[in-house]
C-alpha cells in the first residue's frame, strides 16, 4: 500500500481550514481563545494534589494548635485556595472556604465547558467540510471531454477530503475535547476532597460547626450537569 496516495494538500486545506473558520465563526473569538488555552493546558503540569494537600494539612495542623482566632494566613501558591483559605480565617468560618472555593470552581469549569462544546462543535463540522470538499473536487470536472487522468484525480480527492473531515473530527478534535473534560473533572474532584478534608478539620476548633456535607454534592452536581449537555462522539454515518 502506496501512503503517498493518502497526502492531499489541497484536500487537508479545505478540510481543516474550513473547519476552523467555520468554528470561529459560530462559537466566537472568545470562545475559540479560551479552547487555545484550554488545549495549552493539556501540555502542562496537571494539578499537583499532594503538594496542595501536604500544605492544607499543615495550615489545619496550625489551625488546631492555635485555634481560629490567631490562626494566620499560609499561601499555598493556589490562588484558588489562598484566597479561600485567606476568607475562612479572616471571617472564621468554613462557610466562606465553600464560597471562596466554589467560585472560582465554578469558573474553571465554565471555561472548560466552553472549550469542550467548541471542540465539540468543530468536530461535528469536520465531516461537513470532508463532503464539501469532494464536491469541489467533483465540480470541476470538465462537463465534456474527461480524461482519464481528471477523473481519477477527481475522485481521489473527493474521496480523502471525506476521510480528512472524519479522521480530524474523530482521531483530533472528539478527543481533545474529551482531554479537557476529563482533566477538568479530576482536578475539580481533587479540590473537592482537599476542601472538604480542610473545612472537617476546622470544624473541631470552631464553637458552632455547621454541616460541610452539601457543598460537595452541590459542586459535582454543578460539575456534571454542564458536562452532560455536551455531546462526546461524532457519528460519521450521521455526519455524511
Amino acid at each position: 500500500m502506496n501512503l503517498g496516495h493518502l497526502v492531499d494538500p489541497a484536500a487537508a486545506a479545505i478540510v481543516v481550514g474550513g473547519t476552523l473558520v467555520a468554528t470561529v465563526l459560530r462559537a466566537g473569538v472568545q470562545d475559540c481563545a479560551q479552547t487555545l488555552r484550554a488545549l495549552s493546558e493539556l501540555f502542562r503540569p496537571a494539578f499537583d494534589a499532594d503538594t496542595v494537600r501536604g500544605e492544607v494539612a499543615t495550615l489545619a495542623s496550625q489551625i488546631r494548635v492555635d485555634g481560629m482566632f490567631r490562626a494566620r494566613p499560609r499561601h499555598l501558591g493556589d490562588i484558588a485556595f489562598d484566597e479561600a483559605t485567606d476568607a475562612m480565617i479572616e471571617q472564621r468560618s468554613t462557610e466562606a472556604l465553600f464560597e471562596r472555593h466554589a467560585f472560582h470552581a465554578r469558573a474553571r469549569i465554565d471555561a472548560a465547558v466552553a472549550a469542550v462544546r467548541t471542540l465539540t462543535m468543530a468536530a461535528d463540522l469536520g465531516p461537513v467540510f470532508g463532503l464539501a470538499g469532494t464536491l469541489v473536487s467533483l465540480s470541476n470536472l470538465p462537463s465534456q471531454g474527461i480524461a482519464r487522468s481528471m477523473f481519477m484525480g477527481a475522485i481521489s480527492m473527493s474521496v480523502l477530503t471525506t476521510l480528512y473531515g472524519l479522521l480530524f473530527a474523530n482521531l483530533v478534535l472528539a478527543p481533545l475535547g474529551r482531554a479537557v473534560e476529563r482533566r477538568c473533572e479530576r482536578e475539580e474532584a481533587e479540590r473537592q476532597e482537599i476542601t472538604e478534608w480542610l473545612a472537617a478539620q476546622v470544624q473541631r476548633v470552631l464553637p458552632h460547626p455547621g454541616p460541610v456535607s452539601f457543598h460537595a454534592h452541590a459542586q459535582q452536581q454543578h460539575l456534571q450537569g454542564h458536562f452532560a449537555q455536551t455531546p462526546h462522539a461524532v457519528d460519521p454515518r450521521e455526519a455524511a
